[in-house]
């Protein structure tokens, strides 16, 4: 039985980055606010700490606080030590041949971002500025594959489910696979690994050897949620914002599975972009699907979106309860339906260019009190504008369960403070106290305290 709990080792690239600059090794060694050591230490902690069950990045980096990265550039090339790194990345002292790749997609990605992202659009307006970098940062990371039809499924959902939904996102992801469909997901644990895992067994059936398994992530969320060991293709996108858009450009469809308050950002995310007058005309499959008991939840979602954006939303999404064969045939439709689309329209197999996402849903949004208590919870709005600040809202939450800075301002200034119309507040409280009762707010939800209070603006009513 193995009892040692870390190891030091040194690494080197298996196939790309094997040459550095000086520059670029001086900022990855900085230690100030502005550069790269902190941002870098974290996410490689997270690749290296593969299959932990931890959800708080707070957590992850108390438990690890002795763990360091340092880089330098050797006669041949880029090296890491790793220094008190987790012992479970290892192999009779060898580090795991897929956290290796994962270790050095976060630094690839990393570096481009400091270095190249913010320079790569001069001469576009804000919106399409943002749409550039995330082209970028696809294309940097040899994610984007021409001339393949649409087969890209994002499946999102929760990284703390019960195992009978654990168990129903393989059977999905199998039924896809199947159909030689690849996936995409949020990168982690629970509905981000099981579609992967299915798809595995069946690209293995069909003889798919190139069967794709592409993770996003994003540098305040990574540490919660480490990377599955069967992701193949790791991108680090600079936030929330740009790993949401680059779902949404790289994906044909999507299929969302039950989960907390990050799925339900990620629902009003993407509704309030097909909610977009410029985007009704698109074929964009979107199935919300789990096995039989998780009903409450879709019921939940639906009378929400329902209460908030209107009936016109929920024209958008199909729900569909245990039958993993159903989804997969409509999602094989659905995505017929999109290839004969962008024939039509000459648009890229690759990257939806032609999808219009709104600059409110780009741009990054800080989750600071002031900034939390200055959302428009209103219907007096439009209803794709409404989707916008909901997800801002929902997306504060998740900072403030999960996310270091999220978790220390709730610490220093107490619980953010949602204000809005009452009746979008009555229906984002039901909302968020059925996700606490079906334990889906946190892997610990004992222990769960609201990061959150809810009131009433009586001018918004």
């Amino acid at each position: 039985m193995m009892t040692e709990h870390y190891i030091t080792s040194s690494v080197t690239p298996l196939d790309n980055l094997d040459v550095l600059s000086p520059y670029e090794v001086a900022r990855l060694q900085d230690k100030s606010q502005s550069g790269l050591y902190s941002l870098f230490r974290q996410c490689a902690l997270a690749v290296l700490n593969c299959g932990s069950e931890l959800d708080s990045t707070r957590k992850v980096l108390d438990r690890f606080h002795a763990f360091d990265v340092q880089i330098s550039q050797k006669h041949r090339g880029v090296q890491l030590d790793l220094i008190n790194a987790p012992a479970t990345a290892f192999v009779d002292g060898e580090l795991i041949q897929g956290i290796h790749e994962h270790l050095f997609a976060v630094l690839r990605d990393l570096l481009y971002v400091a270095d190249k992202v913010e320079s790569c659009c001069d001469g576009l307006d804000a919106s399409s500025a943002i749409t550039n970098q995330v082209f970028n940062l696809l294309r940097h990371a040899n994610t984007l594959r021409p001339h393949v039809k649409p087969n890209m499924v994002v499946c999102w959902g929760g990284h703390s489910i019960a195992s009978a939904e654990y168990e129903y996102t393989k059977y999905v992801g199998y039924e896809l696979g199947l159909r030689g469909m690849n996936i995409c997901t949020g990168c982690g644990p629970g509905a981000m690994k099981g579609p992967m895992k299915g798809a595995t067994i069946a690209h293995s059936k069909q003889r798919i050897r190139d069967g794709r398994y592409v993770g996003v992530s994003e540098p305040g969320i990574i540490a919660a949620e480490s990377p599955n060991p069967i992701v193949n293709e790791l991108i680090i996108m600079p936030d929330i914002e740009r790993r949401l858009e680059a779902f949404v450009r790289l994906g044909h469809g999507f299929v969302v599975f039950p989960g907390g308050v990050g799925t339900a950002e990620e629902i009003f995310y993407i509704l309030g972009i097909l909610l977009q007058e410029q985007n009704r005309k698109q074929p964009f499959p979107l199935i919300f699907t789990g096995p039989a008991g998780s009903e409450a939840y879709f019921d939940t979602v639906d009378r929400f979106i329902r209460a908030t954006l209107g009936e016109r939303a929920t024209q958008c999404y199909r729900i569909i309860i245990d039958d993993a064969h159903g989804v997969a045939e409509a999602m094989r439709e659905g995505l017929d339906e999109v290839t004969e689309y962008r024939k039509a329209t000459g648009e890229a197999y690759h990257f939806n260019w032609q999808l219009h996402i709104p600059l409110a849903l780009q741009q990054t949004f800080e989750p600071t009190h002031e900034a939390m208590y200055g959302l428009c919870l209103s219907r007096n709005q439009p209803d794709h504008t409404l989707a916008a600040q909901l997800r801002r809202a929902l997306s504060g939450i998740v900072a403030g369960n999960v996310k270091e800075p999220g978790i220390r301002a709730i610490e220093t200034h107490g619980p953010f403070e949602l204000c809005g119309e009452a009746n979008v507040i009555e229906a984002l409280d039901q909302l968020l106290q059925a996700f606490v009762e079906q334990r889906r707010m946190k892997i610990n939800h004992e222990e769960y305290e609201p990061c959150f209070r809810l009131a009433t603006d009586s001018k918004a009513s």
